[in-house]
């Protein structure tokens, strides 16, 4: 059973049991290094959009939804069940194919949103963003999750996860060892009413 423990009474959620094995995080490694790897950017498709290393420094790569049927319905399952329980968003479901993300020593990614603002009224905004630990965590120092403010971490645990509306403030801090690699996925829907 998966418990779930809001932080800092916001739109915060961390899981305080794995929602996946160790085995399971290295497939989903291993799926997400079979793919093309990226330089990742900002603001794709956006003006001021692109690569920028002052603002992210991490590969990423896409995972296909059929290669990974198995492990999108179970996050779909655990999302609708989330939503219901603390969010309460209308029409949520998986709109994007999820990020594989590797940080390398000195990769981070700088304070961002993940609903922008300008695009919240065309559909599917997203709503709920999700970021999930696949390295162990004793491979890698810093790489932190912050959210809402410098200080705010979710000390993540290999299969762990946190659960936050796409347009809470937050960034990965700078990894000072070790590579950190990670699931990120968003969920989204109609526009905000």
């Amino acid at each position: 059973m998966i418990i779930l423990e809001p932080k800092w009474k916001s739109w915060i959620i961390e899981t305080t049991t794995p929602l996946f094995t160790p085995k399971q995080c290295e497939m989903i490694i291993n799926a997400g290094r079979r793919q093309p790897p990226q330089k990742a950017q900002i603001g794709m498709g956006k003006p001021g959009g692109g690569l920028d290393t002052n603002k992210r420094t991490t590969t990423i790569s896409w995972l296909p939804f059929d290669e990974m049927k198995e492990m999108y319905s179970d996050i779909n399952r655990f999302i609708q069940k989330v939503n219901l329980n603390h969010f309460g968003f209308g029409d949520i479901q998986i709109t994007e194919q999820a990020q594989f993300t590797e940080y390398p020593e000195g990769g981070f990614y700088d304070w961002h949103m993940d609903c922008d603002i300008a695009m919240a009224h065309e559909p599917p905004v997203r709503k709920i963003s999700m970021t999930l630990l696949l390295s162990p965590e004793n491979q890698f120092e810093g790489g932190d999750l912050e959210l809402m403010a410098p200080g705010k971490r979710a000390k993540l645990k290999q299969g762990h996860a946190v659960i936050f509306a796409s347009f809470i403030n937050h960034r990965v801090a700078p990894v000072t060892r070790g590579v950190r690699q990670s699931l990120v996925m968003w969920f989204g829907g109609k526009p905000f009413q």
